[in-house]
């Protein structure tokens, strides 16, 4: 007889953690995507560690709505735009889905880009790269049910422990990252503020809310089982936002104290390696690479998901193709036309990212609203709507994001 090895309390701890994590770790961990290490990259290059606390107030924000997210998921079995259509009517949902296409296709692009970004970085052209990362998407959300697809992101959110390494790889100066944590700094000045905008908008996104909420009912998540998702969640957001202050500490202790400040996650990590050695520089494309993969799936997924239910489209990855052509065509169309223009030469990328933002921006504030409606219905939610506590953290993140948004609109109009 085999003797029973006994692991230590922790150790089993971590390998019961390991069979709830899913959709709310993956969630999180494609929320650092090109666009958002290029964000944390800029605010870093930038800012040094002055904005590290904005990370930790954040993480509560998107903890509070990803869980209420989840938790509609879970007690109605259906995704974010089948409640809105339902709740709002057509209208407004063919608004929403409009805001969404079009912020979601501009940011597909962008992870795209980065695909192309740090296959350049191992020496790859992205004439190769890019299309072999389309078509291996393609063929797993074709071919895999949800379980294998699952399984498959979650093994890409490991490429951000990279970020880990590489911090203690530049040896940045922990007090001053303490003093960054504790003490808030603010700055009237405009390129702060938009700074701050982009680290809430990289990080609170609508593309989040309809990916994790469609993915929570398509795994048939329910009440009975709701706390082990919202253990998934609550662990995701917090690990998506160490990953996304270890960015931040990295070219804070590297870039800014050497008075370089940088556009992209490319040139973060080109700037890296003369800096502080190589193995800096690979670590942070190896991170840009594992996020860029990740966020190419899950984009269009959340897209596809949201305009399969807001038009009476059947969705899931455990349908077949014929059972839910709109559903995966779609995902197959937004990938195809993404990888196409950014293998356009000299295609002017930036514009298109811009516009992305600025819909992502404008649409944030309308999809938080309309959440909180719903997940304070009694007819819908039942018990399971809202607390107190809930409603003014959420609401008070609402009210912040609409007002810095409005201003930022507003802003270059009264200064022309």
């Amino acid at each position: 007889m085999k003797k029973q090895v006994k692991y230590p309390f922790w150790l089993r701890k971590i390998f019961i953690l390991f069979t709830i994590i899913g959709p709310g770790l993956i969630t999180a961990s494609a929320d650092n995507d090109a666009p958002g290490i290029a964000t944390y990259s800029v605010a870093g290059s930038r800012y040094g560690y002055s904005l590290i606390w904005l990370i930790a107030v954040i993480t509560i924000g998107e903890v509070v709505i990803l869980e209420m997210a989840a938790r509609m998921g879970a007690v109605t079995g259906k995704g974010t735009a089948d409640l809105v259509r339902e709740r709002f009517g057509v209208k407004i949902t063919t608004f929403a889905m409009l805001g969404l296409f079009i912020a979601n296709l501009g940011t597909t692009i962008a992870q795209f880009a980065g695909v192309a970004a740090a296959g350049e970085l191992f020496g790859i052209s992205k004439y190769l790269s890019v299309p072999i990362a389309g078509a291996l998407m393609i063929l797993l959300i074709l071919k895999a049910d949800y379980k294998y697809v699952e399984k498959a992101l979650l093994i890409l959110t490991f490429a951000s422990l990279s970020y880990i390494v590489a911090v203690f790889v530049v040896k940045p100066d922990w007090a001053a990252v303490g003093r960054g944590l504790v003490r808030p700094e603010l700055i009237l000045d405009r390129d702060y503020i938009l700074t701050i905008l982009a680290v809430i908008g990289t990080t609170i996104t609508p593309w989040a809310i309809f990916y994790l909420q469609a993915s929570i009912a398509d795994k048939g998540v329910d009440m009975s089982k709701y706390g082990d998702t919202k253990i998934d969640v609550s662990f995701g957001a917090a690990w998506g936002n160490v990953i996304s202050a270890f960015i931040l500490i990295v070219t804070a202790a590297t870039l800014h104290q050497a008075g370089i400040f940088v556009e992209n996650a490319k040139d973060a990590a080109l700037a890296l390696e003369p800096l502080a050695g190589k193995w800096a520089g690979l670590l942070f494309s190896v991170g840009l690479l594992g996020a860029s993969l990740l966020a190419v799936s899950v984009l269009p997924l959340s897209t596809t998901y949201a305009m399969s239910e807001a038009f009476g489209f059947e969705r899931g990855l455990n349908r077949r193709f014929k059972e839910a052509p709109f559903f995966y065509g779609s995902f197959a169309f937004i990938i195809i036309i993404s990888m196409l223009i950014v293998l356009i030469p000299g295609v002017p990328l930036f514009p298109i990212m811009i516009l992305s933002q600025a819909m992502n921006a404008i649409l944030l504030p309308l999809i938080l609203f309309l959440i909180l409606k719903i997940a304070n219905d009694p007819v819908i939610m039942g018990k399971y709507k809202n607390s107190k506590l809930t409603n003014i953290l959420a609401y008070s993140l609402t009210v912040m994001i609409t007002l810095i948004t409005a201003v930022l609109i507003v802003e270059p109009f009264l200064n022309g």
